[in-house]
Parts: C-alpha cells; sequence; structure tokens
C-alpha cells in the first residue's frame, strides 16, 4: 500500500477538470473487492481499468561501483475517475496514469525525485491488462519471462534497471484479499515479490555507473481503499537477511489511535504467517521534521508483528517526497534497515502517508 495513495489518486481529478464541460457525466459503479475471488497468474500482472485505483510498486536497495548505498523506487498509478466514459471524444479522461521515481544518496543528503502526469492513450500512457506493461512516454515497466525492466529518463538522474525474481509471490491477505478497514468494502487485491535481484545502470549528472542489490514489488487495486476516518498509514516491506520476507502497516485514525493493520511473515522455509489487525503495532522511536513543509515523520520505528520486533533505521532522514507541483500531495517512502534484538536482520523501505497535513492534500 504505499504514498498516500487515496489523496495522491484522488488529484486525478483535477487533470481531467478541463474536459468536464464536453464529458458526458454519468455515475460509475466500481467494482467491489471481494473474499474469495482467487488471483490468477499471469491476467493479474497486468491492469484491472475497471476498479478505481492501481499500483505497481519497486522499492530497493542497490549498491554503486564504489560500494556505496542507494535506495531506489519506482511507481506507476493507474487511476480510473469516471470522467467522460460516454463521451466519444479520445481526449476523454477515462484512464490516468501517474508515476513517481526517486533514488536515495546519502552523499546527497536528500531525495532526487522525478514524476509524471499523463492521460491513457494516443501511444504516449498505458496499463496493459495481459501482464505488467505500464508506461508514460519513456518511463517504462515491464514484466519480461525472466524478469521486470524499468527504464526512467529523468533531468535529476535517469536508470535502467533489471529486476529478477529469485521466489515464489507472495500473496497478502487472505488469499489476496487484504482489509484496509473494519467494514470489508475497504480493502485491495494485494500480491508481493520480495527478493527481487536487482542489477542495471543509474546516471546521476555525468556520473553512469552500474549498480546491484534486491528489491521488494507490490501490486494493488481497489475500488474503495480506506474509510473515510482513516487518516494515512506506516507500511513496510523487508527483505530479511535470511531469505525471508516481512510485510506489515498500520493504518491510522484521524484524531490518533489505530484502525486497522496487517501484515505477513514468510520464514526463509517458505512458511508463511499472516497478522491480523490485533497483532501488528508501529512504535516510533525517533522522528525527524521537514525544512520544506514542517512535517514531522516517525523515520525510525519499531515494528510488532506477532511475537517479533524490528527496529527500523533510516538509510538518511530526508526522504520526502514533495510532488505538491504536480499531484498535490506529501510523503515520507524511505531505505531502512531492520535490526532485531540489535543484529542486522534486513533491509526494505517505510512508508509513512498523512503526517503533512493539509500540505499534502488537495
Amino acid at each position: 500500500m504505499h504514498s498516500s495513495r487515496r489523496r495522491f489518486l484522488r488529484t486525478a481529478l483535477l487533470i481531467g477538470a478541463a474536459g468536464r464541460a464536453s464529458a458526458a457525466e454519468v455515475p460509475v459503479a466500481y467494482p467491489e473487492v471481494l473474499a474469495g475471488r482467487p488471483l490468477q497468474f499471469p491476467r493479474d500482472f497486468g491492469s484491472h481499468p475497471d476498479f478505481r485505483t492501481e499500483w505497481w510498486y519497486i522499492t530497493g536497495w542497490v549498491e554503486d561501483d564504489r560500494g556505496a548505498p542507494l535506495g531506489v523506487q519506482i511507481t506507476f498509478f493507474r487511476h480510473r475517475p469516471g470522467i467522460g466514459e460516454e463521451s466519444a471524444s479520445r481526449f476523454s479522461p477515462r484512464q490516468l496514469v501517474f508515476a513517481h521515481a526517486a533514488l536515495a544518496d546519502p552523499a546527497f543528503g536528500r531525495l532526487r525525485h522525478e514524476q509524471r502526469i499523463a492521460r491513457a492513450g494516443f501511444g504516449l500512457a498505458e496499463a496493459a491488462e495481459a501482464t505488467t506493461d505500464v508506461r508514460i512516454a519513456d518511463w517504462t515497466l515491464q514484466r519480461t519471462p525472466g524478469s521486470y525492466v524499468a527504464t526512467v529518463r529523468g533531468s535529476a538522474f535517469s536508470f535502467s534497471l533489471s529486476f529478477a525474481p529469485t521466489q515464489p509471490l507472495l500473496v497478502q491477505g487472505e488469499g489476496g484479499f487484504s482489509r484496509k478497514g473494519p467494514r470489508p468494502q475497504h480493502a485491495s487485491y494485494y500480491y508481493s515479490e520480495p527478493h527481487l535481484a536487482v542489477s542495471g545502470d543509474v546516471t546521476i549528472g555525468q556520473r553512469r555507473f552500474a549498480v546491484r542489490g534486491t528489491a521488494w514489488c507490490d501490486h494493488e487495486w481497489s475500488s474503495e481503499y480506506l474509510a473515510p476516518d482513516a487518516a494515512g498509514w506506516d507500511w513496510t516491506g523487508l527483505n530479511l537477511d535470511d531469505g525471508g520476507a516481512m510485510m506489515a502497516f498500520v493504518i491510522r485514525r484521524a484524531g490518533g489511535g489505530t484502525l486497522w493493520a496487517g501484515g505477513s511473515v514468510r520464514a526463509a522455509d517458505g512458511t508463511v504467517r499472516r497478522y491480523g489487525a490485533s497483532d501488528v503495532a508501529f512504535e516510533p522511536r525517533t522522528t525527524w521534521r521537514s525544512p520544506r513543509t514542517n512535517a514531522t515523520y516517525p523515520v525510525a520505528t519499531t515494528v510488532a508483528i506477532g511475537d517479533t520486533r524490528f527496529e527500523l533505521e533510516p538509510l538518511m532522514h530526508d526522504q520526502e517526497l514533495d510532488a505538491r507541483l504536480g499531484t498535490g500531495v506529501v510523503y515520507w517512502e524511505g531505505a531502512v534497515r531492520a535490526f532485531a534484538h540489535g543484529a542486522p536482520a534486513g533491509r526494505g523501505y517505510l512508508e509513512l502517508t498523512g503526517y503533512a497535513g493539509k500540505r499534502g492534500q488537495v
């Protein structure tokens, strides 16, 4: 679950505002996310355009040719805003595609990030249904028989990376049905791919260099993701050093407290345990205040899932992504190290949404 997604995707309505006057507007009936509907592959690698929102999210740790660590993020969103669906105009914004890319570089001290937004169609932006194949111009994420391939060309940086699966899919929730609130309609279809082997090259300025590392992929789609009284969430996906994987999230209630929570742990032997709302907690240990937005984030936290506790420490404190100029949201998406009982246990990403308040909303 990722990047103030409900608020992020809600801003898609603004992109299509210019076409509202000519587009015939009728109520849109989005399909529900239903328990008991098994995920089907390879079909579910692709897009699900009838649903309101969807995202493909890859985050990972890599090392450059000097052994220095970098955090890497590439995200594609698809959104069905329900605008102009009865219009014959090819310009009607029936489907919108967004993308974020970021590098976390301790030598730079804060995120380098880029973003793209476009209406689907005209050969510019698409989200294919048969398999993962999403694109905006020269930004692409494609699933091939052996790996995902991501290409990003930006002004601050560029990269061309391969993410090769090394483990089976990790289906989240109950057979892919992942609850996000007390009511069952607040849910997503959700699966992960931990321990992706990363290889490729990154360009920053005039320097181009090879990288290698490990990443995590999430794919979710939903029509009603969060309850109205949800304020945001904390989420983490960890590639554990012993070959296991852990995902955990807490959805925070507006006004304080936990609205819902969940997660899963796959042990090195492949055994999977899933955890419900009473089994997961995020306990902040260190906060960081953004000098740009004044938002305060719990960038170091302890995640309790079942009987296990992981202490998360950020690669660097300033991993805030400010997308207000394009989509109106601010969130923290950061590379973290995981420790258990004081010893290194893994690496992954921590996502913190809803902390920027009105600065991160439309």
